[in-house]
């Protein structure tokens, strides 16, 4: 079916650092249709604005609308956040709307029919300790609720301390307070087939974690998460974001998760391995392997990727990827394989 797509794009800068800006999308196709079959097409209309002042305050905002055959009413999208981000004091407060009849069908759209109310504070003193470079202590609250019936269908409270070293070190604990509302079974492990029935679920959890600085040669974070999950429980460990310098044109990052659940339907552990290599050749070119392993879905990974840009903004991308089941005994069994070569270049008038 041939389908024409259309998109526009505007914006002007005002002020100093801001700017406002509008969109356009349109997709017809020919016979024209819709998403649900009806004759028609779909465009979608947005405006937005960014508005920063002074060095730590930003206001962002958008609304947009949809236009679908068959669908009529609640096809709006709005946001509006206000950020101070100052180096003692910081506050985020953000407000989210997507319509159920909201739809963008040039683009992407992970979920709708939802109202979401977000804040955070902090605070961040600089103590006069040697070893201390600041303490930080946060709280949060995201409140996600159904547009058209009200209902709460996620709430997570949280609460976290954070200290800094002086040499870049940080430890941090955090404890969460959640809510989810499952509206169908979620099958959290399928191949030992274990689901989490239909429901709302309160649960708590604490979660700590020691970050080693950046300038390391070898460098990572080490978590500990333990608590409630859902009906049953949740251990975790793990090490994330890793980094060994092994010369400064070669890096190798490794990276492990394991968490053990137990839940009232039964128990199982998830793993997953990551190790990825990063060998610079000039300042614009480099090659990056990623292996990694999951547990849960019987999946070895591999992606490897090289980079080059050969004049600024012009960059070329040779990228490989597979995708092997290993719950069967022998060599993984293939599952997807993709070979991509990417072009940019950069036309200055």
């Amino acid at each position: 079916m041939a389908t024409n797509f259309t998109v526009l794009r505007v914006k002007r800068d005002i002020l100093r650092r801001s700017r406002l800006g509008g969109i356009f999308t349109g997709r017809s196709a020919r016979p024209l249709t819709s998403s649900d079959g009806t004759p028609g097409s779909n465009q979608v209309f947005g405006v937005d604005a960014a508005f920063a002042f002074y060095d730590n305050v930003n206001l962002t905002s958008y609304f947009a609308q949809s236009e679908t055959p068959g669908l009529a009413g609640d096809d709006t999208s709005y946001q509006g956040a206000f950020t101070y981000t100052g180096d003692l004091y910081a506050v985020q407060v953000d407000q989210l709307l997507v319509g159920d009849n909201f739809n963008p069908e040039v683009g992407f759209l992970r979920r709708d029919d939802f109202r979401r109310t977000f804040g955070t504070a902090q605070y961040s003193p600089r103590p006069s300790l040697q070893a201390v470079r600041q303490f930080t202590w946060g709280a949060s609250v995201d409140y996600i609720e159904s547009a058209t019936t009200g209902q709460v269908e996620t709430r997570f409270l949280q609460g976290r301390f954070q200290t800094e070293f002086e040499n870049s070190d940080r430890f941090s604990v955090d404890m969460q307070d959640s809510y989810e509302l499952l509206t169908a079974p979620f099958d959290i492990a399928p191949r030992a087939g274990i689901s989490i029935p239909v429901g709302g679920y309160g649960f708590q959890d604490v979660f700590a974690s020691f970050a080693f600085g950046g300038q390391r040669r070898v460098s990572g974070t080490f978590t500990v998460q333990r608590g409630e999950f859902f009906n049953g429980n949740i251990t975790g460990v793990g090490f994330q974001r890793g980094r060994v310098e092994v010369t400064p044109e070669l890096s190798f990052e490794p990276g492990i998760s394991v968490n053990r659940i137990e839940l009232t339907e039964g128990r199982f552990t998830t793993s997953v391995v990551t190790s990825r290599v990063t060998y610079t050749f000039t300042p614009r070119m480099f090659f990056g392997g990623l292996l990694q392993y999951n547990s849960s879905r019987n999946a070895l990974s591999t992606n490897l990727r090289l980079r080059w840009e050969y004049q600024p903004g012009s960059e070329l991308f040779v990228v490989y990827n597979d995708v092997r089941d290993t719950e069967l005994r022998g060599t993984p069994l293939l599952e997807n394989r993709a070979f991509v070569v990417k072009l940019t270049r950069l036309f200055r008038f």
